[in-house]
């Protein structure tokens, strides 16, 4: 398989530098483009400049929010998993991510590391379309 085509949509530069160099160094990930707020990654997502597999969202972001784009992305996201990455993983924001279509909720704080390990599933074909793995 080719590696996990990502896009990030993180507006803070140190977590998002950090967050590529994890993905790229542990997972089989290629970053394929970036978004510091909802405006920029909605129109990237409705463009798609770059084929994308996978496509991380933070929820908080300077301007707009990672639910708007979840919202945006909606029925366009096809073949392309949606996660979100958030310090504010609460079961109820993890069912509102849920139900705007994303298929997983990951906590920055203490959940990278199965984040990593479903890009490495979602690259070896082993994750299932929910997200779950196979």
């Amino acid at each position: 398989m080719h590696p996990v085509r990502t896009f990030i949509v993180e507006d803070s530069p140190v977590i998002r530098d950090n967050l590529i160099a994890a993905l790229e160094e542990m997972a089989d990930v290629k970053v394929v483009g970036i978004a510091a707020d909802e405006a920029e990654a909605v129109r990237w997502l409705q463009q798609r400049p770059t084929p994308c597999d996978l496509v991380i969202i933070d929820i908080f972001l300077r301007q707009g929010s990672g639910l708007g784009v979840l919202r945006a992305l909606g029925e366009a996201a096809g073949d392309t998993r949606c996660v979100v990455l958030t310090n504010y993983a609460t079961p109820d924001m993890r069912r509102r991510c849920s139900e705007l279509g994303a298929n997983r909720v990951f906590d920055k704080s203490h959940e990278l590391d199965e984040l990593i390990a479903y890009c490495g599933h979602l690259a070896d074909g082993s994750a299932t379309v929910s997200g779950a793995l196979a």
